[in-house]
């Protein structure tokens, strides 16, 4: 799974995917909130952030991270999960509604 950002696709694994006739999923590139990391990395980061005093060296950031990432609660792991169908759904919704507008102004201004 990737972000579909341009920027982070290199076309040798494009022509891979191609040659194996692996399709990509058509979501918007840079959509943070259907990759369920990202909203880990934010719980993870706040948590680090409101220690005190918070962590000076690279070590004690690394320390940090692996002390908060084993306290995180399990629900925060289901809740991205379960919350995934949701915010897919968004972007199925959107995508159709953009459809339907586009569908709509190539009939109202003809070529």
């Amino acid at each position: 799974m990737d972000d579909n950002a341009r920027p982070h696709r290199a076309d040798i694994v494009d022509d891979y995917l191609q040659s194996e006739g692996i399709a990509r999923m058509a979501w918007p590139a840079y959509s943070p909130d259907l990759n369920p990391i990202e909203n880990l990395w934010g719980a993870l980061g706040r948590a680090v952030s409101s220690r005190f005093p918070p962590p000076a060296t690279l070590i004690e950031v690394e320390t940090a991270l692996r002390e908060e990432w084993r306290l995180l609660n399990s629900a925060v792991f289901d809740h991205l999960i379960e919350s995934l169908v949701t915010r897919l759904t968004g972007v199925f919704m959107v995508s159709a509604m953009s459809k339907v507008h586009t569908s709509q102004a190539s009939l109202q201004n003809p070529p």
